[in-house]
C-alpha cells in the first residue's frame, strides 16, 4: 500500500514542509492564555500581490488580497495538526445584543460578505465572518478529513473562544450546507438560521451525477483560470448579468491559482468538492427546529458535478424554485423569500433587495421574543 501511495504523497511534499513550519509558528500563539484564541493579522497579512501578465498572483492563504475589515487568526489543533482560521469580527457602535455569523460558499471568501457585514453592523449586530479551513486566508492542510461536521466543530470552537454562545447563523451556497450542519449539531446555540441559495437541497449522487475520484477533481482544479471563473459566475451567480463590481471576486480566486501555492489550493479544493458531493443535508432538514429564513434567487441552477451527468440527468438538477419550496415544506419553522430575477448570489447581485429581506427576517425574531 505504501508503495502505491508514495508517488501521490510526493507531489505534495513541498507544501507539507511549509505547513509544518506554519504550524510551529502558531503553537506559541495558541498556548498564550492572553490571546484568547485570536490575534490581529491586518487586512492583507502584510504581503502584497505579485503581478503577472494575466493578473495578480496571491499566496496559498490569499496573502496579498485586501479584506475590507481587520483579519484575525484563530489557532487550534484538529486531526493532529495545528491549523489557523482567519476571520473578521466587526463590533457595532450601538449593539442590539445579537451576533451574526456569516459562512461563505465554495467559490467565495468571507470578504465577499462585505456589503452584508456593513448592513448588519449598521443595524447593531456583532458580525463574525470566518474563512473555513481549506479556503481563502485559512490553513490549506495537505491531509485532512474534510466533513461538514468537522467544519462546524471548527466554527463552534472559534465562537467559543470569542465568548459567543448564541448566534444567528447565516450561510450562503456551500456555507448553507455548513450552516444546516452547524444548526443540527448545536441547536441550543443557534437562535436563528438563514440560508442564502444553499446547495445540498438535493442529492446529486442519488439523482445520477456520477462520482469521480479526488485525483480527477484535482486535475480539473489545476485548470482553473479567470476566464472560466468569470463565465461560470456570470451564468450562475448573476443570471447572465455582469458588472465591474464582480471582477475583484474573480481575481480573488484566480489569483490563488496564479501563485506559488497553486497545487496546495487545488488539492484542498478537490477534497472540498468531494465533501460537498458526498454529504447532502436535504435528508435532515425536518430536524431543524429553530426559525429559518430561506433567501433564494430563483435563476440559480447550481448543482455540483452537473457537467459530468448525462443530459437527461442534467435537465433534472438545480431547479431552485422547486428546491426552495420543498425545503420550506421540510423545515418546520421556515419562511421563504424568493427573488425571481436573481441568481446564486442575490446578496451581491441586488444588495438593496436582499438586505431589506434579510433585516426584515432577522427583525421577525426580535418581535417574536
Amino acid at each position: 500500500m505504501s508503495a502505491i501511495l508514495n508517488p501521490t504523497l510526493a507531489r505534495f511534499a513541498p507544501f507539507v514542509a511549509a505547513l509544518s513550519a506554519a504550524a510551529l509558528c502558531h503553537v506559541a500563539f495558541a498556548a498564550d492564555p492572553e490571546a484568547s484564541g485570536a490575534a490581529p493579522m491586518g487586512a492583507s497579512s502584510g504581503q502584497v500581490a505579485t503581478q503577472t501578465p494575466d493578473g495578480p498572483a496571491y499566496g496559498p492563504e490569499l496573502q496579498g488580497f485586501e479584506y475590507p475589515h481587520p483579519v484575525h487568526d484563530f489557532a487550534f489543533v484538529s486531526q493532529g495538526q495545528t491549523l489557523h482560521m482567519a476571520y473578521m469580527d466587526v463590533q457595532p457602535a450601538k449593539p442590539n445584543g445579537r451576533t451574526a455569523v456569516l459562512l461563505h460558499g465554495k467559490n467565495f471568501c468571507s470578504a465577499t460578505w462585505d456589503a452584508t457585514i456593513r448592513e448588519l453592523h449598521a443595524a447593531g449586530y456583532r458580525v463574525i465572518a470566518p474563512d473555513q479551513i481549506g479556503f481563502c486566508k485559512s490553513s490549506k492542510p495537505a491531509s485532512y478529513q474534510f466533513s461538514f461536521q468537522q467544519l462546524a466543530r471548527n466554527t463552534h470552537a472559534l465562537l467559543a473562544a470569542l465568548g459567543v454562545h448564541d448566534a444567528t447563523i447565516i450561510g450562503h451556497s456551500t456555507g448553507g450546507m455548513l450552516a444546516v450542519r452547524y444548526a443540527l449539531m448545536y441547536p441550543g446555540e443557534t437562535e436563528q438560521l438563514v440560508l442564502v441559495n444553499p446547495i445540498g437541497l438535493e442529492d446529486w449522487k442519488a439523482k445520477g451525477v456520477p462520482s469521480i475520484p479526488v485525483d480527477d477533481w484535482y486535475a480539473r482544479e489545476l485548470k482553473t483560470n479567470a476566464d472560466g471563473i468569470r463565465r461560470y459566475e456570470q451564468a450562475t451567480y448573476y443570471a447572465g448579468q455582469w458588472r465591474p463590481a464582480y471582477e475583484p471576486w474573480v481575481q480573488m480566486l484566480a489569483g490563488m491559482y496564479r501563485g506559488p501555492g497553486k497545487a496546495r489550493v487545488a488539492w484542498d479544493s478537490a477534497l472540498l468538492y468531494d465533501m460537498i458531493y458526498t454529504q447532502p443535508v436535504v435528508y435532515e432538514l425536518g430536524q431543524l427546529q429553530m426559525p429559518t429564513l430561506l433567501l433564494i434567487g430563483d435563476k440559480d441552477t447550481t448543482a455540483i458535478g452537473k457537467d459530468l451527468a448525462p443530459p437527461e440527468v442534467r435537465a433534472q438538477l438545480g431547479h431552485y424554485p422547486v428546491l426552495a419550496k420543498a425545503a420550506q415544506r421540510a423545515i418546520p419553522h421556515a419562511t421563504l423569500v424568493e427573488f425571481a430575477e436573481l441568481g446564486h448570489a442575490p446578496q451581491m447581485q441586488d444588495p438593496q433587495a436582499f438586505h431589506a429581506a434579510l433585516l426584515k427576517g432577522l427583525d421577525a425574531l426580535n418581535t417574536s421574543h
